[in-house]
């Protein structure tokens, strides 16, 4: 979904999550936008990329002491104004305070993606990447960019959750505080087979042409989008029909669901879409060294505090994997997020749901 189609409040919450403005030096009202390029970044794959360009935004100061920076990882297809719901005065992030980095993912269309990669890394050639991949590069960012060396806390919803998790666990001294909400350390088998029948149904388009198309695989993408309509929220919320709430007076159920449809991911490339799924489908912060697999012992190496919010009606990061994972980790503060919005209650889906959400934050992270 892309921000200028953002009319209703329900749209604002689907651009938060899965939106993308188009690139500028500076975003109106938000965060001002910077690039950092690394030369023959290696993946874990063991591919060489001769150059990695990572997208990130920034708002307020860098205090003298250093210790005010928080960062905020980008979930799927979101850029860096995914985070609008937590920041601002009043709120649990207000920059006047601290010193606000908001990256972007590979694959986004403005980070290094294929979308916008030269041969002989571009469309389906692009990379695997992991979620480590893109942790490590913002690491790199971090220390020889910015020049901070510690985070106050690292701050993720979804994608960006499972990039906190994983920060906990790669760089265990380098943040006081951790948060995530509506993500977990690892994928497990049902999101797994989600995500493969979402790729499948981008590539059955005949015109996707395994990932060399000349024009986007329109029927793919839109198959895809009604496919993560229907995880994106609770049962409930459909029998409750609070798709009504974003939606303007007289809207029938089918033109609601063809709306949402429609803008999900208007505008975005196919292969960057797949290539954000596969890198969705393979976190495991039990593949980091050491661990060798063993996702427990990761887990418990995690020195920060965590404050962990699954969204109690997720069907994409399910609460019971979320309450599985938090009882191996030692520091860990375990509080679902009571909402009827599924997966997108770990954004600010309603007002609810982002008072909710701020409070929660804001006393975790003090003074």
């Amino acid at each position: 979904m892309n921000d200028r189609l953002v009319s209703t409040a329900a749209s604002l919450l689907l651009a938060a999550q899965l939106g993308a403005t188009p690139a500028a030096a500076q975003d109106a009202g938000g965060p001002t936008r910077h690039d950092f390029v690394i030369r023959d970044f290696a993946t874990e794959g063991k591919a060489v990329l001769p150059e990695a360009r990572i997208v990130y935004g920034t708002m307020g100061t860098l205090n003298a002491a250093g210790d005010n920076a928080i960062l905020l990882p980008s979930h799927y297809m979101a850029d860096m104004h995914g985070y609008d719901w937590l920041i601002g005065p009043g709120k649990a992030l207000d920059p006047a305070r601290s010193f606000l980095i908001t990256s972007e993912l590979f694959g986004n269309g403005r980070s290094s993606s294929p979308s916008n990669t030269p041969e002989p890394f571009h469309g389906p050639r692009f990379p695997a990447m992991t979620i480590r991949d893109n942790v490590a590069a913002v690491h790199r960012l971090l220390v020889e960019q910015l020049h901070v060396r510690h985070l106050r806390a690292v701050i993720g919803f979804s994608m960006g959750a499972q990039q906190a998790l994983q920060w906990a666990v790669s760089y265990p001294d380098f943040m006081d505080r951790v948060v995530a909400t509506s993500g977990t350390a690892k994928t497990y088998g049902h999101g797994i087979v989600r995500l493969d029948g979402q790729i499948a149904a981008i590539a059955t388009d005949p015109a996707f042409d395994d990932g060399d198309y000349m024009t986007e695989p329109a029927k793919g993408i839109a198959a895809t989008a009604l496919v993560w309509l229907g995880w994106l929220y609770s049962q409930e919320w459909w029998r409750r029909e609070l798709w009504r709430e974003g939606s303007p007076p007289g809207t029938s159920f089918r033109q609601a669901v063809d709306r949402m449809t429609r803008e999900f991911f208007a505008g975005d490339d196919a292969n960057d879409l797949i290539l954000q799924m596969r890198t969705w489908q393979s976190n495991d912060v039990g593949d980091t060294p050491p661990f060798k697999g063993d996702v427990e012992a990761a887990l418990r190496s995690i020195k920060a505090p965590v404050l962990y919010m699954p969204s109690a009606t997720d069907l994409y990061f399910p609460v019971e994997d979320a309450r599985y994972e938090a009882g191996f980790i030692p520091h860990c503060t375990f509080t679902p997020i009571p909402s009827l919005w599924g997966h997108p209650a770990g954004a600010g889906a309603s007002e609810a749901d982002a008072r909710f959400l701020n409070a929660q934050i804001k006393q975790f992270l003090g003074d």
